[in-house]
């Protein structure tokens, strides 16, 4: 086997890592959405309490990411994820001590500090074993693990806190963690930055990427490639999308239809979860092949991903029928995916490798503080004067934006900002 059959080998070997890493940090996050009906009885939460949940862990993720970009684009990205795994999987450790809203919303708050650098760092890593040619089916199959790991932590959540409690939930999720940072300690290897993008530009030459560019610098970056702040708008709006199904569905099912605790966990994420893994392989392949041909190939997959997926959100909260709101969160999901394995991968074709990392990293903030962090607790404050359906349903109204702002990336500024930052590759 010769040195580059050996190094891509070993670039899809990452992906593998990651992924692993991935699935514990949506696991984490996602199981306490299951235990909302345990935690309410417990503690006696108001859904308004229990939307701040949520919120408390999007709000300090969300403005923690771009320091933590920036953090990653200035250390080895291998010790930025194995450190953020280890923080994570303590701190949902010590969730399951927790005796008080306080406590469970401050415990929230710290697992967001823990998971935010994972993203920049992880994103960043991937962009360095693969080029152009491979960069989406890369990240979209390191995207299947954040389905994965949400249907394992909305799942075995319901499953353990309905037979066990809540607090071994966490215990189950946390002690697995700590015990993968040992594992891949000695099983990840840090490249070189800007090695994949060098490459498809023949002109490799190691080290011309390390120059550490500081917040300012990044954002007078940002101020002129339209194509990244209109990016960074529609992934806000689709992860609002995101956040208002993931985190209310369970509720929605266990109230509406009265299905058990762990039915309703198991049946708001599998399906979505299951189609997304279909979803985002496709997505990604799609978008390569699309990307090959037109500078904005990458955001056509995600505008189709929003635009169809509208219409399915409407019906999750409207429909009578346990049978179609499955078909509404599976058709959903399949778009969900499409769009999701393309969320850093279109950026990455207008930003250069030294500034990634921090482009996750702003790329996290608006979307878990503009989306994220306000989607659980707006969807707890309509529903206690409407109703969840309503609540629901309206979301669609966020993804028609998304498809309208990545229409105008496309339109307007892909092909210019791209045409400079593969300009900009040739000259290292």
């Amino acid at each position: 086997m010769n040195q580059t059959t050996s190094y891509r080998r070993y670039a899809w070997y990452v992906v593998g890592m990651l992924w692993l890493i991935s699935f514990f940090n949506y696991a984490d996050r996602e199981a306490i959405f299951s235990l909302f009906p345990l935690l309410q009885k417990e503690m006696r939460l108001t859904p308004v309490e229990l939307g701040l949940l949520g919120s408390s862990f999007a709000w300090v993720y969300g403005l923690s990411a771009p320091f933590a970009g920036n953090i990653v684009d200035r250390i080895r990205r291998k010790t930025a994820i194995l450190a953020g795994l280890l923080a994570w999987s303590t701190i949902a450790i010590f969730t399951s001590l927790a005796q008080s809203f306080r406590q469970l919303f401050s415990f929230m708050a710290a697992e967001g500090l823990g998971e935010t650098f994972y993203y920049p760092a992880s994103m960043s890593m991937i962009s360095d074993y693969h080029g152009r040619a491979t960069r989406s089916r890369a990240m979209g199959t390191h995207q299947t693990s954040v389905y994965v790991g949400t249907i394992a932590g909305g799942t075995f959540a319901g499953l353990i806190g309905e037979h066990y409690g809540w607090r071994w939930s966490f215990i189950f999720f946390g002690g697995l963690g700590i015990l993968l940072a040992l594992v891949l300690s000695r099983l990840l290897r840090e490249p070189k930055r800007g090695d994949a993008d060098l490459l498809d530009s023949n002109s490799l030459q190691n080290g011309r990427f390390e120059r550490r560019i500081s917040l300012g610098e990044f954002l007078g970056i940002v101020r002129k490639t339209p194509t990244a702040l209109l990016l960074m708008g529609a992934f806000m709006c689709a992860n609002f999308v995101a956040m208002v199904v993931l985190s209310w569905m369970p509720k929605f099912l266990y109230d509406k239809f009265h299905l058990s605790l762990a039915m309703a966990g198991l049946s708001a994420t599998i399906f979505v979860q299951v189609a997304s893994m279909v979803g985002s392989p496709l997505g990604g392949w799609f978008a390569d092949a699309l990307r090959k041909r037109t500078p904005g190939g990458r955001m056509m997959v995600q505008a189709i991903a929003v635009l169809y997926g509208a219409p399915f959100v409407v019906l999750c909260g409207w429909t009578q029928s346990v049978a179609w709101v499955i078909f509404a969160l599976t058709a959903w999901g399949f778009f969900k995916g499409l769009y999701d394995s393309n969320i850093f991968a279109s950026i990455y074709d207008v930003i250069a490798p030294e500034a990634r990392g921090t482009a996750a990293g702003f790329m996290n903030m608006v979307g878990w503080l503009g989306g994220g962090g306000l989607a659980p607790l707006t969807i707890g404050y309509i529903a206690e004067r409407r109703s969840l359906s309503v609540a629901i349903s309206s979301a669609a109204i966020v993804y028609i934006a998304s498809g309208a702002l990545l229409m105008t990336a496309i339109l307007g500024f892909a092909r210019r900002d791209v045409a400079r930052m593969e300009a900009s590759i040739q000259t290292r």
